[in-house]
C-alpha cells in the first residue's frame, strides 16, 4: 500500500513482485517505483504484507540517486545506534505490526519535489505443505494504478511438478490475465495487467489490484522413504508419503461456551463441528467437553463414531447458548483425565492417535488464571503420547500462551478470525489434522557424515502434509548419503531406506538460472531458527533461555536475517540518516512469528540397522543381520521367466526342471499347506504378442497367505501390500524399506527384489524382471524363489510345497540326445518311468540380467509323473486360496 498525502502528484511507474521458489524455498521480492510530481515535499509510506513466519533478508532504498543499504545487528544495539542517529534529527522509523497471518513492513520517507524513490524488500520462506498442496501467496496491494505492473513466479522442483494452479484470489476482475507455463520441473506464472485492466472501472482512477496473489502445486513422490536433496554441504529430506490407511484417532474436543463467544461466533463453531462429527471415521472414538465457568461433558468417556453416536453429538451442540466465564484449566484437564482413563483402562487402540482439539476465543476468567501454571498442570497431566491442537478465534485470545501450550504438548495452534469465515477456517484446520498415517516418525543419518541435524523425531504424520528434516553433510568425503526412517503405520512397523548420490543435483542445479543456490542452507537456517524459537517458547529454565536466545541471535547475523532479536538498520553511504526495522512484541500474538508446532525428540532407546538407525519399533533380535537373506549356491526351488520349474533335491544332490504354459489370468498353486497355514499362489501375464505362433506365459502376480498372523501379501510388477483385514500398506518398486507385522518382516530392494521372512522358519524371495517399456513383445514379470529349508508340514503340497518332502529318484541308462549337448536319460520317480534330458536353466539370483546357469534334468509335458497328476489340478480360483484336497 502506498499512501501520500497529495494522491494525485505521485507516479507510481513501476510495482514489481518476483519470486522464485526453489525446492519449497521462496524467495520474494517487492519493489515499487515512484515520483513525486507535486510542487512540494510529500510523505511517501512504503508499507508491504510479509508473511508470517518469513525472513526479512534485504531492504534497499533509493532516493534521487542515494542509495540506503540494509545491515542485521543485535537489536539493542540497533536500537542504541537508531537512537543516536536520530538525536541528529534525521530519521524515519520503520514499524511492523500484524494481522492474521501477515505482518506489515513500513516505511515513512519525506520526498521532495521531482525526486525518484525506488523501494526493494527482499524476504524468504519456506512453503508447508498443507492438505496435499503447497500455496505460495503474496501480498498485491499497490494502493494505485502501476504503469509498469508485474508478479513474476518462477517454480523450480527437482522432484518434478505434479501440477500448477493458480485460483483466481485476486476476483474475476482479473479472469484470464494470468498465463502459466509449466515443464516437467519447472515452472513460470506471469501476472501482468495494464493500467486500463487494472483500474476498478473503465472511468474509475482507483486501483481494483488489492489482495493476495496464490501460487498452488504438488510435486511428484517416487518412494515412500522420501526424498532427499543434497547441495552446497547441506542436505534437505522431504518425507511425505501417501499410499497408507489413516490410524484410528481418539479426539477430545474442548469447546469455549463463555459470554464471549455469543453470536457469531458461536453459531461458526456450531456449524463447523457438525461438519467435523460427519467427518469422524467409524474406527475412530470420541467425545466433547464445553465449558464456560463450569466444564459439562457430552459423555463421560470416549464412545465410537458410530452414526448414531454422531447424530447425538449434533444434537448436543445445537443446545448450547453461550454466557458465562472462561475456565479453561479445568476443561483441559478434564479432557486429558478421560483421555488417560481411557488409556488406563486399555480402551485405546495400540495403534491409535489420542489428540484434544481446544476451541477458544479469551483468556482465563475464572478457575486457574495464571497462564503459567495452567500450561505447568496440562504439561504433568497429559501423557506423553496425547497431542493438544488450540484455535484462537479472534483477537482477545493470548494466541502467544496457545502456542506456547500446543507445542508443549505435541500440538500446534492457529489464529481464526471471528466473522463469517470461522467454520471454514475450522474446517480447513481440522482437516490438516484429522488423517494420522503413521506415528513414532524417527529419521536416521549416519553419524559422522552428517552435523547440526534439524528435529529428526516426530510423534505424527498426517496425510496431505510433509516432514522435511536438514542438515549439513560432508560431501567432501563422501559419495552417498543414506537414510533410514522408521515409523508405525496403521497395521505394521515401517523402515524406509533412501539413500542419495551427494553430486546428484549439481548439474540440474547448475544448469538453471534462477533456482537459488543457496536453498539447502536457507532451509536449513529456516527449519533451525524456527525450531529455536519454538524451544525458547517452552524452555523450562531462564539459564536454557538466555542460551537459546544467544544461539538464535547467532544465527541471525550468520544468516543475515530479521528474527525477534535482531533489528535491520538502514542507512546512506554516508551514515548521516539512518532507519530501523524491528519487530514489536505484541502481547496477543506469539512471540515470535512462525514458531512451528515442533514435537520434543521423543525418547529413543533401541539399537537395531544399522548401527547409527534408531529403530524404536522393532525387536532387534527379529531383524535380521544381513540386509537380504544369504544366496545358497544352488539349493532352492524357484519359478522364473516362462514359468520355468526347478526343483532342487538336496539328498540325492539334483536338479529336476519342468515348464508350465498356461493361459494368461490362471492362478497357479505354489505352497499348499494347511499344517503351517501358509500358501503360495501365482497368477499368469501373457506377453504383448505370440512369435512363432505361441504365446509366452509369466508370473505376473504373487500371493501368500499366512493364515495363522490372518496376513497377506500381494506382489506385482508395480507394488508390494501387506493386508491385514481391512488394513493395507502398499511399498512400490521404487521403494528401499522393510515393513514388519506380527513377526513378519517383507523386505524391499528397490527395483530388484522382495524377501518375506516368517520368524526363524522360513523365507521366500520374489525377483522383479523389467523389460524396455515400448518393447513390442515382452513384459515386465516375477520369478519366486524358495528354499529347501522351510519348515513346512508333511502335508504341504503344490507345484512346489510338494517336494519339501524328498521323493526317491533314481536316474540310469545315460543316451546321447538329439543335440550333442543334451544327453537323455530315463528317470524313475514316484513309481513312473520318464525319459529325462540334460539341460541348462537359469537363476537370477546373482545376475539379474543375464542369470547364472544351473544344470538340470527337465522333464517334458508340463512335469507329468514328476508332480503328482496334472498341472490343472493346482489351479486355484483365488490368489489366497488353499489347495482342495484331491
Amino acid at each position: 500500500q502506498l499512501q501520500v498525502e497529495d494522491d494525485d502528484k505521485i507516479g507510481l511507474y513501476s510495482y514489481k513482485v518476483q519470486s522464485t521458489i526453489t525446492s519449497r524455498l521462496a524467495n520474494t521480492m517487492i519493489q515499487a517505483k515512484m515520483v513525486n510530481n507535486a510542487k512540494r515535499s510529500q510523505h511517501i509510506v512504503f508499507d508491504v504484507q510479509v508473511p508470517k513466519g518469513a525472513f526479512i533478508d534485504n531492504f534497499t532504498m533509493d532516493v534521487n540517486g542515494i542509495t540506503f543499504t540494509s545491515k542485521i545487528r543485535e537489536k539493542s544495539e540497533a536500537r542504541k545506534m537508531y537512537s543516536q542517529a536520530k538525536a541528529k534529527g534525521k530519521a524515519a522509523g520503520i514499524v511492523r505490526s500484524n494481522a492474521l497471518d501477515m505482518e506489515n513492513f513500513k516505511t515513512e520517507v519525506n520526498v521532495p519535489p521531482g525526486t525518484r524513490i525506488q523501494f526493494e524488500l527482499h524476504y524468504h520462506e519456506m512453503i508447508r505443505r498443507k492438505l496435499s498442496s503447497y500455496e505460495h501467496l503474496i501480498s498485491v496491494k499497490p494502493g494505485r494504478l502501476a504503469k509498469h505492473m508485474e508478479v513474476d513466479v518462477r517454480i523450480i522442483e527437482p522432484q518434478g511438478l505434479r501440477y500448477v494452479h493458480v485460483p483466481n484470489s485476486l476476483g474475476d476482475h482479473f479472469n484470464g490475465i494470468t498465463t502459466i507455463s509449466k515443464g516437467e520441473k519447472k515452472a513460470h506464472v506471469s501476472f501482468k495487467p495494464t493500467m486500463a485492466q487494472q483500474r476498478k472501472c473503465p472511468t474509475c482512477s482507483s486501483t481494483a489490484v488489492d489482495g493476495n496473489f496464490v501460487v498452488q502445486y504438488d510435486v511428484n513422490r517416487e518412494t515412500t522413504g522420501g526424498e532427499l536433496e543434497i547441495f552446497n554441504g547441506y542436505f534437505i529430506h522431504f518425507f511425505a508419503p501417501e499410499n497408507l490407511d489413516p490410524l484410528p484417532k481418539n479426539i477430545l474436543f474442548v469447546i469455549d461456551v463463555s459470554g464471549s463467544m455469543w453470536g457469531l461466533k458461536m453459531k461458526q463453531t456450531i456449524e463447523a463441528m457438525k461438519a467435523i462429527l460427519s467427518e469422524l471415521r467409524a474406527a475412530d472414538q470420541f467425545s466433547l467437553i464445553d465449558f464456560n465457568h463450569n466444564v459439562r461433558c457430552w459423555r463421560d468417556n470416549l464412545v465410537s463414531a458410530t452414526p448414531a453416536q454422531v447424530e447425538d453429538a449434533k444434537k448436543y451442540i445445537q443446545t448450547i447458548h453461550p454466557n458465562g466465564g472462561t475456565n479453561i484449566n479445568e476443561a483441559l484437564l478434564r479432557a486429558t483425565f478421560i483421555l488417560n482413563e481411557a488409556q488406563n483402562l486399555g480402551m485405546l487402540d495400540p495403534n491409535s492417535v489420542s489428540m484434544i482439539v481446544l476451541v477458544s476465543d479469551g483468556d482465563p476468567t475464572v478457575g486457574e488464571l495464571k497462564l503459567t501454571t495452567i500450561q505447568k498442570n496440562v504439561k504433568q497431566s497429559i501423557k506423553d503420547e496425547f497431542s493438544l491442537f488450540c484455535l484462537g478465534i479472534g483477537f482477545d485470545v493470548d494466541y502467544d500462551f496457545l502456542q506456547r501450550i500446543a507445542t508443549d504438548n505435541r500440538g500446534m495452534a492457529q489464529r481464526i478470525f471471528g466473522n463469517q469465515e470461522t467454520s471454514a477456517q475450522m474446517k480447513n484446520f481440522y482437516n490438516q489434522v484429522s488423517t494420522p498415517l503413521l506415528k513414532k516418525i524417527q529419521f536416521n543419518y549416519p553419524q559422522e557424515s552428517v552435523s547440526d541435524v534439524t528435529q529428526s523425531s516426530f510423534h505424527n504424520y498426517f496425510g496431505g502434509s510433509e516432514i522435511v528434516v536438514a542438515g549439513k553433510v560432508d560431501t567432501d568425503n563422501l559419495q552417498h548419503l543414506e537414510s533410514i526412517v522408521t515409523a508405525t503405520a496403521a497395521n505394521a512397523e515401517l523402515v524406509m531406506e533412501t539413500l542419495r548420490d551427494v553430486e546428484e543435483l549439481d548439474g540440474f542445479m547448475k544448469k538453471d538460472k534462477y533456482a537459488d543456490p543457496e536453498f539447502t542452507r536457507k532451509l536449513w537456517a529456516y527449519l533451525t531458527v524456527n525450531q529455536m524459537l519454538a524451544e525458547r517458547n517452552t524452555a523450562p529454565t531462564a539459564a536454557l533461555k538466555r542460551n537459546i536466545t544467544k544461539s538464535i541471535l547467532q544465527m541471525s547475523l550468520d544468516h543475515h536475517i530479521v528474527t525477534p532479536f535482531t533489528a535491520m538498520l538502514i542507512e546512506n553511504a554516508e551514515k548521516d540518516e539512518i532507519m530501523l526495522a524491528d519487530q514489536p512484541k505484541d502481547p496477543r500474538r506469539g512471540c515470535c512469528p512462525g514458531t512451528l508446532g515442533l514435537t520434543p525428540n521423543a525418547p529413543n532407546n533401541n539399537k537395531g540397522i544399522p548401527a547409527w538407525a534408531n529403530v524404536t519399533a522393532v525387536p532387534v533380535s527379529f531383524m535380521p543381520e544381513q540386509r537380504s537373506p544369504p544366496v545358497s549356491s544352488l539349493s532352492i526351488n524357484r519359478v522364473d521367466n516362462d514359468p520355468h520349474f526347478i526343483i532342487h533335491l538336496p539328498k540325492s544332490q539334483r536338479n529336476i526342471c519342468f515348464n508350465i504354459n498356461s493361459e494368461p489370468g490362471k492362478i497357479l498353486n505354489l505352497v499348499s499347506d494347511p499344517g503351517t497355514g501358509v500358501v503360495v499362489n501365482g497368477q499368469i501375464v501373457g506377453a504383448k504378442k505370440t512369435e512363432n505362433k505361441k504365446l509366452n506365459t509369466y508370473f505376473g502376480k504373487i500371493g501368500f497367505y499366512f493364515k495363522s498372523k490372518g496376513l497377506k501379501v500381494e506382489i506385482t510388477t508395480k507394488t508390494i501390500t501387506l493386508k491385514d483385514g481391512s488394513y493395507g500398506i502398499t511399498l512400490t518398486w521404487s521403494d528401499t524399506g522393510h515393513i514388519i507385522r506380527k513377526q513378519l518382516l517383507i523386505s524391499v530392494k528397490k527395483e530388484n527384489n522382495v524377501t518375506i521372512t516368517v520368524g526363524e522358519e522360513m523365507s521366500f524371495m520374489v525377483l522383479l524382471h523389467r523389460v524396455w517399456k515400448n518393447h513390442p513383445v515382452n513384459v515386465d514379470f516375477l520369478g519366486i524363489y524358495i528354499p529347501p529349508e522351510n519348515q513346512f508340514s508333511p502335508a504341504a503340497h503344490g507345484l512346489i510345497g510338494q517336494f519339501a518332502s524328498e521323493p526317491e529318484v533314481y536316474i540310469h541308462h545315460q543316451r546321447p540326445g538329439q543335440a550333442p549337448e543334451k544327453p537323455q536319460a530315463t528317470m524313475e520317480v514316484k513309481g513312473n518311468k520318464l525319459t529325462v534330458t540334460r539341460g541348462l536353466q537359469k537363476d537370477y539370483r546373482r545376475d539379474r540380467v543375464a542369470g547364472t546357469d544351473v544344470q538340470c534334468w527337465f522333464v517334458h509335458n508340463s512335469g507329468k509323473g514328476f508332480i503328482d497328476g496334472h498341472y490343472r489340478d493346482y489351479l486355484v480360483p483365488h490368489l489366497y486360496s488353499f489347495l482342495k484336497k484331491p
